[in-house]
């Protein structure tokens, strides 16, 4: 199989990934509140302000997942000397500054 067609996995620490799925599933959580407040006519403002929670909660979680893909994934492929490894980190991390 070519190397562009290949799914690339990444089995997680039992702690991280429930940490993981916890903060997502709070997330879910928020986001059918937002749902509730637009389907009962909630003041504006107030569904923007859990809107900015929200942000703020995927961000965090952006930050978790990042930082334990530099401390495992990017250093093994450094270690290992994989061609890419910088270039996709650099990618990766533009998207989060736009």
């Amino acid at each position: 199989m070519a190397e562009c067609c290949e799914k690339r996995k990444k089995e997680r620490d039992g702690d991280l990934e429930r940490a993981l799925i916890n903060r997502l599933n709070r997330i879910e959580g928020q986001v059918r509140g937002v749902r509730s407040m637009v389907e009962d006519d909630a003041y504006c403002v107030d569904i923007l302000t859990q809107v900015s929670a929200i942000s703020s909660a995927l961000s965090s979680f952006a930050r978790e997942l990042l930082e334990s893909h530099l401390r495992s994934c990017v250093v093994e492929d450094i270690k290992n000397e994989r061609d890419g490894a910088v270039d996709e980190l650099v990618g990766v991390v533009g998207r989060f500054m736009k």
